[in-house]
């Protein structure tokens, strides 16, 4: 298990972006622009740096939903490689088995 506080971090991560997507996504497409001019460009890219750190969907880390752990984290179900097993093992997954040959 992860520790709560690291967990916690996450969450408050999650929230911070849902937050300022949209203003993230406005100043990204003033900077990108090609017919903006050049101080609009710098003046978006400082309101941009001004924005929470945390508020850039990159810094977010995957997580396996029950336990917690950041490492080995299947996207498509969200869990840890440990936990997908165990579920595998017990049949919650559906259409998933250990392999054997």
């Amino acid at each position: 298990m992860a520790k709560k506080s690291m967990v916690n971090r996450e969450i408050k991560r999650t929230k911070l972006v849902k937050r300022h997507a949209a203003k993230r996504a406005e100043l990204k497409a003033i900077v990108a622009s090609p017919t903006v001019s050049y101080d609009e460009k710098i003046a978006a890219a400082t309101k941009l740096q001004k924005l929470p750190r945390d508020s850039s969907a990159s810094r977010q880390r995957t997580r396996c939903a029950l336990s917690g752990r950041p490492r080995g984290v299947y996207r498509k179900f969200g869990l840890g490689r440990n936990k997908l097993r165990e579920a595998t093992m017990r049949g919650d997954v559906p259409g998933l088995r250990k392999a054997s040959w």
